[in-house]
């Protein structure tokens, strides 16, 4: 019963998050529909502009505390919506917020971290136990890792609060203001064409940050190249 009722708010937190994927709530935050309703949409902002970006961080906040699939499209419409620094502001704040209630969710539910850990964790542990600080940073600056499994993992590995945390704001605000920018692109490419395809992806407005993210993946492996240069450098001297 003790092992159930630790795991109780990673489950509630998981059922919140299959009830709003199946809903199908983000449909209304699609690039199509935002565009269909831009003209109301920049109407409501213009008249409640401090409720509507709450709003904003209150689902996002639940969005990413539940580690649902599907976070990217309320980002990018934050972009859409409130521009590039308001986005990533408001943006910062709702993926802050989600990460530590799922952090501290799966950290209660996980206890003293005595069982067996799924492959995904077991493969971080030795290189987390080595390097924490350097290790961590490197997991949050990954985009192509699920930002939820990497939350769960690093609470599973016991990761300082603050550690997590400071990591969490740095990292995750980083790959916001990329993301958030195309979310303004978009808004910007679609204003100036009347169908949605693909396209639109080839404005200067979507292309320029599509790239910086790009070069935001590779830079893990390029950090590596070096690193392992380096020390095959070091070992080769007397």
């Amino acid at each position: 019963m003790s092992r159930w009722r630790a795991t109780l708010p990673l489950l509630l937190l998981l059922l919140a998050g299959i009830v709003l994927f199946a809903s199908g709530s983000l449909d209304q935050l699609s690039p199509q529909h935002l565009l269909t309703h831009q003209v109301e949409l920049h109407a409501h902002i213009a008249a409640h502009p401090w409720l509507l970006r709450v709003m904003y961080i209150g689902l996002l906040t639940l969005a990413v505390s539940t580690g649902i699939p599907g976070t990217i499209v309320i980002i990018l419409a934050g972009g859409f919506a409130f521009g590039v620094l308001d986005a990533t502001l408001c943006s910062s704040v709702g993926l802050s917020l989600g990460s530590l209630i799922l952090y501290l969710a799966s950290r209660y539910a996980f206890g003293a971290g005595s069982r067996q850990p799924p492959p995904f964790v077991a493969k971080l542990h030795h290189g987390f136990e080595r390097h924490p600080i350097s290790y961590t940073l490197f997991l949050r600056f990954i985009p192509v890792v699920p930002f939820g499994a990497v939350t769960v993992a690093l609470a599973w590995l016991r990761c300082p609060l603050w550690l997590f945390l400071g990591a969490t704001w740095l990292g995750g605000t980083i790959t916001l203001i990329f993301e958030t920018w195309i979310g303004a692109g978009l808004s910007d490419a679609m204003s100036q064409s009347d169908t949605f395809g693909l396209d639109i992806f080839l404005h200067r407005e979507v292309l320029l940050p599509l790239g910086a993210m790009a070069l935001l993946a590779l830079l893990p492996l390029l950090i590596e190249r070096i690193s392992r240069r380096y020390r095959e450098s070091h070992r080769q001297l007397p």
